[in-house]
């Protein structure tokens, strides 16, 4: 009975003690659950931090895609006012260097001149008149506002190619061969420039037709612009549209040593160069 008396005496469990455990559990602070207890108990920042992280992350990314459209449209407008900077300082071009032609491109010597005239004059004057041209031609590009069909970086689409015709004449002694091209074209837009892809080349003879019974279109001139790497020819008058005319080019190059257009290489089998 002494020991008994000598215990502790605990009041008994009732069910609010039980509700009240449960809630310091949950972080409640002890308030019995409800409404109360809800707006008391702590509350998730982890979805408030990831929205202002994905926010920062948006407007960064957007600022990104400005910096770089305006950086594009500076570099696009420095680059066509670089090419229309270069064009003016070359100057017009001229038939010259990899450009002189011979044969039935260009007039025989001393033909329309009068008596008397030596081979020398009759060149000068042709070159002088060329350059004039040439002249005249440029300003008048520079008055349009507009590079010239010859100083763009792709080919003018006032003409369209049909069909080719290529004949090619290899000397292996020497490593030059000789070549005839037929080019059918299509006019689109009227132009009398015709421009294509040419390096390395000497230029024999040009001629355009439009077919047999009608003739040919005369030649005014052409020349080579390396800085494009193309041959123009200049005709006395603009092609007509919706008509078919055939180009007709014989020239003759070097069979290069190296990766250019038709080139050689070579290979040692048993000691023997081939």
């Amino acid at each position: 009975m002494a020991l008994e008396e000598k215990r502790e005496k605990r009041p008994p469990v009732t069910p609010m003690m039980i509700e009240e455990e449960a809630a310091l559990r949950n972080g409640s602070r002890g308030l019995p659950p409800g409404p109360w207890a809800e707006a008391a108990g702590p509350r998730p920042r982890t979805t408030e931090r990831h929205i202002a992280v994905h926010k920062r992350l948006v407007l960064g990314f957007a600022v990104s895609i400005l910096a770089l459209l305006a950086v594009t449209m500076i570099a696009v407008l420095l680059s066509v006012r670089f090419e229309e900077c270069g064009a003016a300082a070359d100057g017009p071009p001229r038939a010259g260097g990899n450009g002189s032609l011979s044969g039935a491109a260009r007039q025989p010597p001393g033909a329309g001149q009068p008596p008397g005239r030596s081979e020398e004059e009759a060149r000068g004057g042709e070159a002088a008149e060329e350059e004039e041209e040439g002249e005249e031609e440029e300003e008048e590009w520079q008055r349009r506002r507009e590079l010239p069909p010859w100083a763009r970086p792709r080919l003018p689409r006032h003409l369209r190619p049909l069909h080719y015709n290529l004949m090619l004449s290899a000397f292996m002694e020497n490593f030059t061969f000789s070549g005839e091209v037929n080019v059918q074209l299509e006019v689109r837009n009227a132009s009398r420039y015709i421009v294509l892809h040419a390096h390395r080349m000497h230029i024999e003879a040009v001629r355009v037709a439009e077919d047999k019974l009608a003739g040919g279109v005369r030649v005014a001139r052409t020349f080579f612009y390396p800085q494009t790497q193309v041959f123009v020819v200049v005709l006395n008058r603009s092609l007509e549209v919706q008509r078919s005319y055939n180009l007709k080019i014989i020239y003759n190059a070097l069979i290069e040593n190296e990766l250019l257009g038709f080139f050689r290489s070579s290979y040692v089998l048993h000691g023997e160069r081939r």
